[in-house]
């Protein structure tokens, strides 16, 4: 009998050293982050009976003071997710903008949007408007961003009207109406101009107001000039020339309907409006910009009808023209406002 449970001793007790020498051989296979290059790995030194009780849970991985398990380990990895999202967050509402969130926030409104944008752009004209967003955000922050994305959105539904009929009569735009880079830049061009005057802060604080204002000014000058020619071009009944006031075709460079105009009108108010309330521009610089866009509206039709396709003037493209309309209504707008709004209103 004594023989017997001395037998059952040594096989339990060469059992056991089986199994620690399973768990030491486990030990060192297993990883084990350590945040600190200092930080000494910790000893092995283990009592028979703790190495036991750890062994007889199934987990063969004895514990050690300091050193998180590879459950916690992948807690904090799964942590990490909702703690970028907060610091994406973060980084999108910092005031004043920076480049950083100016480029991540056009980018999650891209991609969100990208099927609105692939209907208005080709894809150099999305490259393109990705950077004008990104500069505009960074300038203006969001409610600059908001300006431009409402422009996009009603010259291009404005774009699409009856498209059918504008391709019978050859007057559509090119792509059925998907803009490309040089009508991304061209209709921009003032816009970028007063954004970056805004960004590198010339004039000081004074002038940061009124590089909004010109900013404002040049998309509300665009999408007038947007509106009245494709709301003509659909539903103007009569169309005149506005040097002679002669009847012309639809679509001819230069000519004018009392339907488009009205339209154009309407157009620039609506963003002029949309800007006074996201507060980039009071009430007075509100019916500035209105009258800034109606000026220079009609100084580009002047321009379109005298010069534009005529010998030695090949170079005035549409793209071309958009540029010293916006241009136009900028700069009307900064100087009624310095010397007609300062004066009187102010």
């Amino acid at each position: 009998m004594w023989r017997k449970r001395k037998k059952k001793k040594e096989k339990r007790e060469k059992k056991n050293r089986r199994k620690m020498s399973l768990a030491s051989s486990t030990l060192l296979l297993l990883h084990v982050p350590i945040h600190n290059k200092s930080t000494p790995i910790p000893s092995l030194h283990l009592h028979r009976s703790s190495l036991y009780k750890t062994i007889t849970r199934k987990t063969l991985i004895p514990k050690f003071p300091n050193c998180p398990t590879p459950t916690k380990t992948t807690m904090v990895h799964a942590g990490n997710v909702p703690t970028a999202v907060s610091e994406a967050v973060r980084l999108i509402q910092s005031s004043p903008p920076t480049w950083q969130s100016a480029i991540l926030s056009n980018f999650v409104i891209f991609v969100l949007g990208s099927p609105i944008l692939v209907g208005g752009l080709s894809f150099s004209g999305i490259v393109a408007a990705f950077l004008l967003g990104t500069l505009t955000w960074r300038a203006f922050g969001p409610s600059g961003f908001l300006l431009v994305a409402t422009y996009f959105v009603i010259g291009t539904a404005a774009t699409k009207v009856k498209m059918a009929q504008k391709e019978a009569q050859g007057v559509a735009e090119r792509r059925k109406g998907r803009r490309g880079p040089g009508s991304v830049i061209g209709s921009s061009t003032a816009g970028c101009i007063c954004a970056f005057l805004s960004i590198f802060g010339v004039g000081g604080k004074a002038y940061s107001r009124i590089w909004e204002l010109g900013f404002v000014a040049s998309f509300c000058t665009k999408l007038s000039d947007t509106i009245a020619s494709e709301i003509g071009k659909a539903y103007g009944k009569t169309t005149y020339l506005v040097t002679t006031f002669k009847v012309v075709p639809r679509g001819t460079e230069g000519a004018v309907s009392v339907e488009g105009t009205f339209a154009g009108v309407l157009a620039s108010i609506l963003l002029a409006s949309v800007a006074c309330l996201m507060g980039q521009i009071n009430a007075p610089e509100t019916v500035i910009c209105v009258l800034a866009s109606q000026i220079a509206n009609l100084g580009e039709s002047i321009i379109g009808a005298a010069l534009q396709e005529k010998e030695g003037f090949q170079w005035l493209t549409n793209d071309a023209v958009n540029v010293i309309n916006i241009t136009m209504g900028s700069i009307l707008a900064v100087l009624m406002r310095q010397f007609v709004l300062q004066n009187w209103w102010m």
